[in-house]
């Protein structure tokens, strides 16, 4: 049924039409056509899948981002794929020395990721990504020439940490060049992004193991190392925008968060009394505008992340959460193998579904998650069905093979969706509970819980699944349970502190 046709006033002299009046018929026109489902209606339907992923990434910063991500993450997934195989095949360590490497490759990453954040606060975040994707590009070029074990452990080192640095980097860059909702859409998009890549390189390294050979496994790691550089091309293009600016100089004004008054954030001038707590009219007089080095410093340390206990109770609970990838990574494939009469080829099928899910959900179940109580609430939904996955996955043992397969399966769904929910929440609290003085360190911090958690996993997830069986199991949904509720907690105490603290506050004639 179509819409009743509009009069035709091609005939009719126009007069300085009234544009206002006009743009109002044509949106009641459109808006009578799509309730009465005129296909061809302006504004009908929803958009098209290129239409919403050039929306995406309308904005020139998270372009650039997605790019380099695009080109830099398929040199990630060639390297995941092939590079156990290839310490095993080709340089030829065993299995203990394989560990030491990746465990000191992780434990490198720790280190790094809070500096890469603390240098993006007092650096050119441009620069200092730029410098740690170098060096993590050339490190990745250098695999191919490793031959033993200490040649393996210091290009694993410099990886490693030059890459767990880059990450919080680009997490600095996310919280200085957006707001609010569009940190998380970000942040949504780039993880997206780094999965679709990420398949593309393992598709690629599959070329490797199915030829053999040392020249084909160390023709791809010096590919990989190439795309990093190449990415390059894309990172050079960061406008100035997306460096810490300068701290601001105090005029005597107090800062207010979360509806207190910081009494550290006493404006600057220059006085030796600077960050010492007194309010506005107890400052000294300004002899200069300009803060002197020792009141910048004094400024950082009350900004700090580490003086900031609710932030790194934020973090500890997702270093906690985060030991979901390790479930997935080797808690998974081991049940499956060990446990179940299901074939390893199950184990493929739990990665692609995963990666499906997040691909097609991440962003939009990000949406909104900038919201403290929306993001509490996601985490809390996250903590549940990660609960319940474990204990599905416990209950595939010993089943015929058939009813081993659909508990797996309908596990890796629950999986992959508490794995984008716990992200997105997480994302949002990390972003908006964080001291936009001190973003880059504050990121570098949530991302070193991050390092931490990916650290302990395989000794976490060893020592309860793996070990105990299906007590195992419910000890781990119960340890995933807690640390998502707790997350969920602290969202919901921030958001009525919030409340209150703009409930408080009096209002400006």
């Amino acid at each position: 049924m179509s819409p009743t046709p509009s009069p035709d006033t091609s005939s009719l002299p126009v007069i300085e039409p009234d544009l206002e009046a006009a743009a109002t018929s044509i949106d009641q026109a459109d808006a009578a056509a799509q309730a009465e489902g005129d296909p061809d209606a302006p504004g009908t339907g929803k958009p098209g899948l290129v239409a919403r992923i050039a929306a995406s990434v309308s904005d020139p910063v998270l372009r650039i981002l997605v790019t380099a991500t695009l080109i830099s993450r398929v040199g990630r997934g060639i390297f995941i794929t092939i590079t156990v195989l290839y310490f095993t095949l080709i340089v030829g360590l065993p299995a203990h020395e394989i560990a030491i490497v990746l465990g000191a490759a992780s434990a490198a990453g720790i280190v790094a990721a809070l500096a890469g954040g603390w240098l993006a606060d007092r650096m050119s975040a441009r620069r200092v990504l730029l410098v740690f994707t170098t060096l993590e590009g050339l490190g990745l070029l250098c695999y191919a020439a490793t031959g033993d074990f200490v040649s393996a452990l210091v290009v694993a080192v410099v990886v490693g940490a030059f890459g767990q640095g880059a990450n919080s980097t680009r997490m600095a860059i996310l919280a200085r060049a957006f707001e609010a909702e569009q940190r998380v859409h970000a942040r949504a998009v780039l993880r997206t992004v780094t999965n679709v890549s990420i398949a593309v390189g393992s598709g690629l390294g599959a070329l490797a193991l199915a030829i053999g050979t040392a020249e084909a496994y160390r023709i791809l790691l010096v590919a990989a190392g190439a795309l990093y550089l190449l990415a390059l091309v894309r990172l050079v293009k960061l406008p100035a925008s997306v460096d810490a600016r300068p701290i601001p100089p105090v005029t005597g004004a107090v800062a207010v968060v979360d509806g207190t008054v910081d009494d550290d954030d006493v404006v600057e001038t220059g006085g030796a009394d600077a960050a010492s707590g007194r309010g506005a009219n107890d400052a000294a007089p300004a002899a200069s505008a300009r803060p002197t080095p020792s009141a910048n410093r004094r400024r950082r340390f009350a900004h700090s992340p580490w003086r900031d206990p609710r932030y790194l109770a934020l973090t500890g609970l997702s270093a906690i959460f985060g030991m979901q990838f390790g479930v997935a990574e080797i808690g998974v494939p081991l049940w499956i193998a060990h446990e179940t009469d299901a074939s390893a080829v199950l184990v493929s099928a739990v990665l692609i579904i995963n990666t499906v899910i997040v691909v097609l959900f991440q962003v939009p179940l990000s949406r909104g998650t900038h919201d403290l109580r929306r993001a509490g609430r996601v985490s809390a939904i996250a903590a549940w069905l990660m609960a319940a996955t474990c204990l599905v996955y416990a209950a595939a043992a010993g089943l015929p093979v058939w009813f081993s397969v659909v508990f797996i399966v309908l596990a890796s769904i629950t999986h992959a969706f508490a794995e984008v929910l716990s992200q997105a929440g997480g994302w949002g609290l990390s972003f908006e509970l964080a001291d936009p003085v001190q973003a880059g360190t504050y990121q570098g911090v949530y991302s070193m819980g991050y390092s931490i958690g990916a650290t302990l996993a395989p000794a976490v997830v060893t020592a309860t699944a793996l070990s105990l069986g299906f007590a195992g199991w419910a000890i781990l949904g119960a340890i995933f349970l807690a640390s998502g509720l707790g997350t969920w907690a602290i969202a919901r105490a921030a958001a009525a502190r919030a409340d209150a603290a703009r409930a408080a506050q009096p209002r400006v004639s």
